[in-house]
């Protein structure tokens, strides 16, 4: 019976001495169980890498935001120079181009509105001319409807010889929205002058 319990209790010193031994080995606290230790080297490059990330960000945003200053000029330029290759999508195309000069070319009555609107403004504060200033506001509007009506019908039908073959949607209202502008304000610059048929 003596030797049995001896062998029992040499077992038990030896599993003690194991777990304590295995107890006093080093272990990084952040690393995951059942998993090995990072290398120094590895942990070290993955710090790196995450702190230079918002770095990255913030110049990959200064570079977009100097490339859109880049475009904007260049539409700027274009816009002022007509040139086809930087200009905005809703001015580009020979459609649209045509329809720029078929406004140009003309006289209309819209271009005239702001000033005549400053002049009638004025007049309305004279009483003795509001039934005036009245009347001729109206005539203006009537005007300005009858114009622009007139300016569509004979552009779509150049359009429809010209441009049989291309989309003319939305080129008419295009057409009559520049004509309501001023002519040194309108954008693209007019590239032909006035009883110049485009």
């Amino acid at each position: 019976m003596g030797p049995v319990f001896r062998s029992r209790s040499k077992d038990e010193q030896a599993a003690t001495a194991t777990v304590a031994a295995s107890s006093q080995q080093p272990r990084d606290p952040q690393a995951p169980k059942g998993r090995p230790t990072p290398k120094r080297s590895d942990s070290q490059a993955r710090r790196r890498t995450l702190a230079t990330k918002p770095g990255d960000r913030k110049e990959a945003a200064r570079r977009a935001r100097e490339a859109r200053r880049a475009d904007l000029a260049r539409q700027r330029e274009a816009l002022a120079k007509g040139d086809e290759r930087y200009l905005p999508a809703r001015d580009k195309g020979p459609v649209r181009r045509f329809a720029r000069d078929f406004v140009d070319s003309r006289f209309c009555v819209a271009e005239f509105f702001l000033p005549m609107a400053v002049v009638l403004l004025v007049l309305s504060m004279l009483p003795s001319m509001q039934a005036t200033v009245t009347l001729v506001w109206m005539g203006m509007i009537v005007m300005i409807v009858t114009d622009s009506i007139g300016l569509g019908i004979r552009l779509r039908k150049q359009l429809s010889v010209r441009f049989p073959e291309e989309s003319r949607r939305g080129v008419v209202f295009y057409a009559v929205m520049r004509s309501l502008q001023m002519r040194r304000l309108r954008l693209p610059k007019p590239q032909v002058k006035r009883g110049e048929r485009p």
